[in-house]
């Protein structure tokens, strides 16, 4: 009889950690898996900050062919001429960082499983019981009917009331797809972990390209639920670089800041109803559809890859 392989593997010696968990210290374990909740790549992007942030070592490694799909989401590799190279396997892996204070906690980090969603619940565990983890912290984002122009709106969610850190956009049930990272933190819960997260709302349009100031949103409130601090101003920077760029495109395409216009007013509109404890939303200001903004908005995604200057190439 085979016995089943194992899912996560864990390096038996972490001092760092095994003093932390003798002192009695908190630690965090912030989550993010690329493939699904993840518009404008603000979650993955907030955690590549992280890693760049800090000189850190991997403590767990999970089997990723346990859990990956590799004819559906095919791994890149490189063709030399006449011969292959450079495969970027896929890993799923758990890192022990330091924030800007000093104090360390860990990542994980890697492409959300295809499958096994249970069993991967299970191996999570295994991390989070071995090194004392004492807040799971999850980040991720979708796309919403929003404007750029207004502050990045963020949904809390937590598998206990008092860990939230802020209200919640949204009222009454919602039936939406789930995710390995969401049964994560329904799993935790029933297991007696405290976990929590954040969604960023990124506006439909730019949710095919890397919008870090949306990243910058996510780690600010990383900060506060993890206890952390996290030096952001090289993604500000960047941040600002990226609305330069959407603000020059709408000044060049009239039709694309009508678009935008027409958001804003509904935004603005849903703002004060929501003070005046009236209507969500506004009778006289429809709602773009998604087919609509996507239509408006194919030429600015191309105008974004290709040259910065509304006068120069094929806009």
């Amino acid at each position: 009889m085979t016995s089943e392989p194992r899912l996560v593997h864990i390096v038996d010696d972490v001092p760092e950690l095994d003093a932390v968990r003798e002192a009695g210290d908190e630690l965090t374990m912030v989550v993010v898996l690329d493939g699904f909740l993840d518009a404008g790549n603000a979650a993955a992007r907030a955690a590549q900050h992280l890693v760049d942030a800090s000189d850190g070592s991997v403590v767990a490694t999970f089997d990723v062919d346990q859990f990956h799909d590799y004819r559906a989401r095919r791994p890149p590799m490189s063709f030399v001429r006449d011969h292959y190279e450079a495969y970027d396997a896929p890993r799923l892996v758990v890192r022990l960082l330091r924030d800007a204070a000093d104090t360390p906690y860990l990542l994980l980090l890697g492409p959300e499983p295809d499958n096994r969603w249970e069993a991967f619940c299970r191996a999570v565990l295994e991390v989070v019981e071995r090194f004392g983890v004492t807040r799971v912290v999850g980040m991720g984002a979708v796309p919403m009917a929003v404007p750029h122009t207004r502050p990045i709106a963020i949904t809390h969610h937590a598998n206990r009331a008092d860990l939230l850190t802020g209200e919640s956009p949204w009222r009454g049930e919602l039936r939406v797809p789930s995710s390995a990272q969401a049964l994560l933190e329904v799993r935790l819960g029933e297991w007696g972990h405290p976990a929590m997260g954040f969604v960023a709302h990124i506006p439909h349009y730019l949710a095919q390209m890397d919008y870090p100031k949306a990243s910058a949103a996510l780690l600010e409130q990383v900060e506060i639920a993890g206890r952390l601090m996290v030096d952001l101003s090289g993604l500000r920077a960047e941040a600002e670089d990226r609305e330069a760029e959407i603000t020059r495109y709408l000044a060049s395409n009239e039709e694309v800041a009508d678009v935008v216009a027409a958001l804003e007013r509904q935004y603005d509109a849903f703002e004060r109803a929501e003070e005046e404890g009236s209507s969500l939303l506004a009778a006289d200001q429809p709602l773009p559809t998604g087919e609509e903004i996507g239509q408006q908005f194919e030429q600015f995604l191309a105008g974004l890859d290709g040259p910065t200057d509304p006068n120069e190439g094929d806009a």
